[in-house]
């Protein structure tokens, strides 16, 4: 299970990240194509350095790279990051329609 894979931290850290709409709105158009930090700037109704810090906080969360580009810092979407929050989420999921079914036939049996 993905879940045992990760440590406290690492779980509060993804949570965290998409916590935030403007980071949930980063991941999605990083995920699409790449962004320098500045284009991503010039997107939101907020400081450079405030899309700077939603940025370093995504990417500690592991849902995005960056890489340098002359003076650029170029911001991606992290495949295998992305890919793990996808399955704890499904994990999460499968948990709670257990759940849900173990409710149904509690009142089937009643």
């Amino acid at each position: 299970m993905v879940v045992d894979q990760l440590s406290d931290t690492e779980l509060d850290r993804l949570f965290q990240a998409l916590a935030d709409s403007t980071r949930r709105d980063i991941v999605r158009r990083v995920t699409v194509e790449e962004y320098s930090v500045s284009g991503l700037a010039g997107l939101y109704a907020m400081s450079f350095a405030a899309v700077q810090k939603h940025v370093a906080v995504l990417e500690r969360a592991a849902l995005v790279t960056k890489e340098k580009r002359g003076r650029e810092q170029i911001v991606r979407g992290n495949h295998d990051g992305l890919q793990k929050a996808r399955l704890l989420l499904d994990e999460y999921e499968a948990i709670w329609r257990q759940r849900v079914d173990r409710i149904a036939d509690i009142l089937a049996e009643g």
